[in-house]
C-alpha cells in the first residue's frame, strides 16, 4: 500500500516540485512551493467547486429544514422521509461538501511529505531519472526565510487567512438566508440550527488558533504552502460566491402555494 501510495501521488509531486526548483532562475524553493501549489489547486479546482457549491446550497436550506423539523418534531420517520425529500429536490447532497475532502487527503498527504522531503534533502531517491537531482536544495526564500524551520509570521498570515476563508463561507451570500421563521423560532429544530451556528461560530475561531500552533512546529515551507493554499482558496470563493447567485429554492411541498380569488 505504501509503494503504491508513492507510486501514485508522492512520487509525481515530489518530481514535480524539484523540477519546479531546477529550472526557476535562482532556484528559489519558495517559489517553487508557490508554483507547486498553484498547480495543485488549479486540478483540484473541479472538487472545490462541488465542495464550495454544497456548503452554500445546504446553508440555504437550513430555515427550510427547521421548518420540517418543527412540522414533524414528533414523527421522526416521517420527518427523516420529508428531509431526503427535500435534498432530492433541491438536489442538495447532504455529505457531498465532504467527499472532496476526501479525495483531496492523498494529495495533500503526499504534498506534506514531498515537502518535507524536498526542505530536509537528505533523500532524493524517489526523483525519474529524466529530473536532475540537485543532491542539496537551498532552503532559503528569497534570501531570506529559512523555509526549513518554523517561521512564525508565516504560521500567523496562515492562522489569519484561514480565518478569512472560514468567515467568507459562514456569511450568508444574501438575503434569502436567514433565521428560521419566527413561528418555528423557538421550536426544537431551530435550537438544533441555532446550536449548529454556534458550533460553526466556534469552529471559526478554533482552526486559525489550531493553524498558528501547528505552524509553529511546522518548517516554514510547509506553513508556506498552507499560506498560499488558503489564500487560492479564499479567491475561489470570492469567485463563486460573486458570480453564483442564491438559490430560489420551491415551497416546501406542506405549503400552499396558490392563491385565492
Amino acid at each position: 500500500m505504501s509503494s503504491l501510495f508513492n507510486t501514485i501521488f508522492l512520487q509525481p509531486i515530489l518530481n514535480l516540485l524539484v523540477f519546479l526548483y531546477n529550472v526557476i532562475p535562482g532556484h528559489d524553493i519558495g517559489i517553487a512551493i508557490i508554483l507547486l501549489t498553484l498547480i495543485v489547486k488549479v486540478i483540484l479546482y473541479p472538487f472545490t467547486v462541488k465542495q464550495i457549491k454544497q456548503q452554500r446550497a445546504m446553508q440555504e436550506l437550513q430555515p427550510k429544514i427547521a421548518e420540517l423539523q418543527e412540522k414533524y418534531k414528533d414523527r421522526k420517520e416521517e420527518q427523516a422521509r420529508e428531509l431526503m425529500a427535500l435534498y432530492s429536490r433541491e438536489k442538495v447532497n447532504p455529505v457531498a461538501s465532504c467527499l472532496p475532502l476526501l479525495i483531496q487527503l492523498p494529495i495533500f498527504i503526499a504534498l506534506y511529505r514531498a515537502l518535507t522531503i524536498a526542505l530536509d534533502s537528505k533523500t532524493l531517491n524517489l526523483l525519474y531519472s529524466f529530473v536532475p537531482n540537485p543532491q542539496v536544495i537551498d532552503t532559503h526564500f528569497l534570501g531570506l526565510l529559512d523555509l526549513s524551520r518554523p517561521n512564525y509570521v508565516l504560521a500567523l498570515l496562515a492562522a489569519l487567512v484561514q480565518f478569512w476563508q472560514a468567515r467568507q463561507i459562514m456569511k450568508p451570500p444574501a438575503a434569502t438566508i436567514a433565521s428560521p421563521p419566527p413561528e418555528v423560532a423557538k421550536s426544537p429544530g431551530a435550537k438544533d440550527e441555532t446550536m449548529a451556528a454556534m458550533m460553526n461560530k466556534q469552529m471559526l475561531y478554533l482552526m486559525p488558533i489550531m493553524t498558528a500552533a501547528i505552524g509553529f512546529t511546522l518548517p516554514g515551507g510547509l506553513t508556506l504552502y498552507w499560506l498560499v493554499m488558503s489564500l487560492l482558496t479564499v479567491l475561489q470563493q470570492w469567485w463563486l460566491l460573486k458570480n453564483t447567485p442564491p438559490r430560489m429554492t420551491p415551497q416546501l411541498s406542506g405549503t400552499d402555494t396558490t392563491s385565492t380569488s
